[in-house]
Formats: C-alpha cells, sequence, structure tokens
C-alpha cells in the first residue's frame, strides 16, 4: 500500500497553471503519462504560464536557466481526469412533481463546501459534469465546472456569465430509470412517448418567438424550461443521456434524428449490441464501466470490451 501511494501520487497537471503564473516552473524526475505518446521515465516537464512549453526524458529537454525547479522522484504527472458524469456537491433527492424538469438548474443546487468535492480533487479529478437527477426523463440542466477549493460555485464555473451564457448540458435517461408510480410513465413506450411530447411543445414555442420577431407584445409568456429546451434543438446545449439496453439506445437515437439535437449517450451498457447504429448516426458515448455497487438488471450485459467494438462486426 505505502509502494502504491508513492507511485500513484499525482501531479495533475491542470493545476500546474496555479504554480506557473509568474514564470517557468521545471519539474524533473518524474514518470510521467502524456495524452499521446509513450510513458516518460525520468521525465522533465517545463510550463510558463499555464502552458506545457517542454516534455520529455532528462535527456532530451534543456530547462530554462531562469526556471524554478521541483524535484518530482518517486512522483507521477499525468493529466488531470475528467468525470463526464457526477453527481456530487449536491444533497440528493429531487422533485417528484412531473418526470421532466428542463427549468432546473443543478448549478442552484450545488454546495462548494460539500466534501465530496473535496476527495474527487485529491483522487486527481480536475473537471466534472454534474448533474441532476437520474430518476426523471428529464432531470434538468448539468454543469461543467472545475473542483477548486473555492468559496462560491461560480468560481468552480467554466462560464462567465451565468445568466447569459450555456454553463452545462441537459440530463436525460430512459430505461427503467423513469418508470415508476404516476406522473411518471409506467412503460418503455410512455417514457418515449412524453419525451416526444415535450420536444413538440418546444417546437410549437419556438415558432411562436419566431412568429413574434422584434415585436415583444407578440412573444409568448416566458418558460424557462422551453427556452433550454430551445438551446437543445438549436445545438447550444448537448444532451447528456443516460441509457443501458439495446433497446433504449436506439430510442434516443431515433429521438435525436426526428428532433436533430446533439447527444452522448452516458452507460450504454448493451451498446457492444448497436455498435454499429452508435457509429452510423455519429453519436459520442460516455461508457461507464465502473459504477455504484450493485448495479441494476439492465446492465447485466455490459461488456468491459465495449469501447472497441465499433471496430469489429458484431453478430
Amino acid at each position: 500500500m505505502r509502494r502504491m501511494i508513492r507511485v500513484v501520487s499525482i501531479l495533475m497537471l491542470s493545476m500546474l497553471p496555479v504554480l506557473a503564473q509568474h514564470g517557468k516552473v521545471a519539474f524533473t524526475g518524474a514518470h510521467i503519462i502524456p495524452i499521446n505518446g509513450d510513458e516518460i521515465s525520468n521525465g522533465v516537464l517545463v510550463i510558463e504560464k499555464g502552458k506545457i512549453i517542454a516534455l520529455g526524458n532528462a535527456d532530451q529537454v534543456t530547462i530554462p536557466d531562469n526556471a524554478e525547479v521541483i524535484k518530482a522522484e518517486g512522483k507521477v504527472i499525468m493529466p488531470g481526469l475528467v468525470d463526464t458524469h457526477s453527481h456530487l456537491g449536491m444533497d440528493w433527492g429531487f422533485d417528484s412533481d412531473s418526470p421532466t424538469h428542463p427549468d432546473i438548474r443543478i448549478l442552484d443546487a450545488i454546495n462548494p463546501h460539500q466534501a465530496n468535492l473535496n476527495r474527487a480533487r485529491a483522487g486527481g479529478i480536475t473537471t466534472l459534469n454534474i448533474m441532476p437527477g437520474s430518476g426523471h426523463l428529464l432531470s434538468g440542466q448539468t454543469i461543467y465546472l472545475k473542483p477548486k477549493k473555492v468559496n462560491t460555485v461560480e468560481d468552480m464555473l467554466f462560464c462567465k456569465d451565468i445568466l447569459n451564457d450555456i454553463c452545462g448540458g441537459i440530463k436525460m435517461a430512459n430505461g427503467t430509470n423513469s418508470i415508476r408510480e404516476k406522473p411518471f410513465p409506467g412503460t418503455r413506450g410512455r417514457s418515449a412517448a412524453i419525451v416526444r411530447n415535450l420536444y413538440y411543445q418546444a417546437l410549437d414555442y419556438k415558432k411562436k418567438m419566431e412568429r413574434a420577431g422584434r415585436d415583444k407584445s407578440k412573444l409568448p409568456e416566458k418558460n424557462i424550461g422551453m427556452d433550454a429546451l430551445l438551446e437543445v434543438l438549436n445545438g447550444e446545449r448537448i444532451v447528456h443521456h443516460h441509457t443501458h439496453r439495446a433497446d433504449d439506445i436506439l430510442t434516443v437515437l431515433r429521438l435525436k434524428e426526428e428532433f436533430g439535437f446533439k447527444v452522448v449517450l452516458h452507460h450504454v451498457s448493451e451498446g457492444w449490441k448497436v455498435a454499429g447504429e452508435i457509429a452510423k448516426a455519429g453519436v459520442p458515448c460516455s461508457i461507464i464501466l465502473v459504477d455504484s455497487p450493485g448495479g441494476k438488471l439492465e446492465a447485466v450485459n455490459l461488456r468491459f470490451e465495449t469501447a472497441k467494438y465499433w471496430l469489429m462486426p458484431v453478430f
């Protein structure tokens, strides 16, 4: 265990700009794992004003005379980890008055002092896509942020203007997650119908906005949920879609084809069964193989080889 802690000690690359705001910094003697290429033993990494300017082994990199040198023997330098599907920084439990909540911003529920954000940071996670849900067909708006040790969530965000900028995507789900007692759907068919109807409402809202033009008196009544869905339909906000079974994956692809939104498929436990269809649709996947203990029945056919299946025929 001591050896593991020593070897896996991480100097996160995303934190290096903090050290290099006022000059050059050189890390020497580390084992470096770059994004591309082979791992580097006895590596040297030089940064200036938050940017990497030199990377290689000790024989390849000349350390600038004016650089601050930090000896990193026994350490590992690697890129910060990105958590594409997170529920950190917030309390559990969401309103059950409706299966769709496009108006909810998870931004308004995040506590920057919550301990699990500290654990994520200590474990090397430097970027988070925090989502509401996942027990709804549409849980609300996600947020992209850095788990910095700060007092306000605003200081964590990628975007600058939380009132006018799009700071995240939108979270959707199908399969067993959203199937329960009314007003939630009881079947997969009803689930798809509710979502389809919601998007048609958004299209109607869009037509009213377009017909009004610059005449504010003709604008439809303000609807912040519909505004978020318009951003989805306009390709400005990405749909992050929880889905496990192959038939549920295909339902998402049909909805994407029908309404033209951008989508990332999350989990895709049975993605290997429909890899050709996913590839044909040009849809990226966040393949989540490590999940909460116990799992669920619809993920029983998960395969650890899912990510490479689009390269080979599937029978």
